[in-house]
């Protein structure tokens, strides 16, 4: 990528705190798991629209850390969304006017050993933001990230829908259900959508993503990340589930949707105060193998071999999601799908084995630049 110009970068800065009807400038924003390889990006963006961010969450779980490289400006406070009071507390100092809730417990195969751990973080946890969120009375707009995984697996070949069943085989998937279910409770019980306005004046959506690629994720036992580490280093990655089937796409783009929530739902969009999903189109959808061979392709120091355990924990094999609701409720629809985001993601790695440098900035300006070029809604100053 060129050098920007200073007149072409303040246009770009500029052109990125237009989107999403220009409402993030100047709001202030908590932000739980910012941290976190999808929060860090998430960060990134909101300063970038001209928030004021306010981030909860325990220390980065890696080295190096996403969050650390970037160098934000934004307010850090490290904490366990579990305990109620120091959470409570920090969210009556912030009086937030949006709240974007991605703190959890994120790994499967995790959840397999630490099942308590993993309950208690993506339930209870969820809900003690939800309590401290009702005390302070300032929040306008809750979106509150959950997973593809919360539907109940049939290995069907068609994409589960909003109004499918939901379930959940191993810890993590059945305890982001539980949350979802859970929010559901909290929508209808305290921020009914009918009454919105008159008794109260917060709205809460869930957002279940597909399986999120992207630089600056190192998080141990997830594909990508261990495919990198691989292609850096020099050895051979082991793929141990070539066969399962996902909707793989760049982090950018469910933050889009999120984001795109969040606006509506400061708007007062009351018919979004609901679940949405967001995943790629077909081109995206990909078995584990088949992903490896895409990035292998752009990054030729990537070796692997197949090699299933033997004693390996259940897994879904074949999961994909009907985005139909997204697309015609909020106009939102991928940028970089399929070979884009597998180009974007070896890029990134390179960059930083390679040279030591961090281009997530770069990245979300061109993937702006590429949404506007294609239209896109959310890319508008107003609505």
């Amino acid at each position: 990528m060129s050098e920007m110009t200073a007149d072409a970068a303040a246009r770009s800065d500029d052109a990125r705190r237009a989107c999403f009807g220009d409402v993030y400038r100047g709001r202030r924003v908590l932000l739980t798991g910012h941290t976190g390889f999808k929060g860090s990006w998430l960060a990134l963006w909101l300063e970038e629209l001209g928030a004021e961010v306010y981030g909860y969450a325990l220390p980065a779980s890696t080295e190096p850390s996403h969050f650390a490289l970037l160098g934000l400006r934004m307010h850090s406070e490290l904490g366990d969304i579990r305990d109620a009071e120091r959470l409570r507390r920090f969210v009556a100092e912030v009086r937030p006017d949006l709240v974007f809730h991605l703190a959890a417990q994120p790994l499967v195969r995790l959840s397999y050993q630490q099942p308590i751990e993993t309950f208690t973080t993506n339930v209870i946890g969820t809900l003690e933001v939800y309590e401290a969120c009702r005390a302070v009375g300032s929040v306008r707009a809750i979106v509150s990230i959950t997973t593809d995984k919360v539907y109940e697996n049939r290995e069907w070949v068609w994409g589960y829908r909003e109004n499918d069943s939901l379930g959940g085989h191993d810890p993590y998937s059945a305890s982001k259900a539980c949350a979802d279910l859970a929010s559901a409770s909290y929508r209808l019980s305290f921020w009914p959508p009918e009454r919105h306005g008159r008794s109260h004046r917060t709205l809460l959506c869930t957002a279940r993503a597909g399986n999120v690629i992207g630089g600056g994720d190192w998080a141990l036992d997830r594909l990508v990340p261990d495919l990198m580490r691989a292609a850096a280093t020099g050895v051979e990655a082991v793929v141990r589930n070539p066969g399962a089937t996902r909707p793989w796409q760049h982090v950018l783009e469910p933050l889009s949707g999120y984001l795109l929530l969040g606006q509506r739902l400061w708007e007062g969009r009351t018919d979004l105060a609901r679940a949405f999903n967001f995943g790629p189109a077909v081109e995206g959808v990909l078995s584990v193998e088949a992903l490896v061979q895409a990035i292998a392709g752009t990054w030729p120091a990537l070796r692997y071999r197949v090699e299933p355990p033997a004693d390996a924990p259940h897994e879904a094999g074949m999961l994909t999601l009907d985005c139909s609701l997204a697309r015609s409720a909020l106009d939102w629809r991928p940028v970089w799908d399929g070979a884009p985001s597998f180009m974007y993601t070896a890029a990134w790695y390179q960059a930083f084995q390679e040279r030591g440098e961090v281009i997530s900035r770069q990245q979300l300006a061109a993937y702006v630049a590429q949404a506007r070029a294609h239209g896109l809604t959310w890319t508008k100053a107003q609505a």
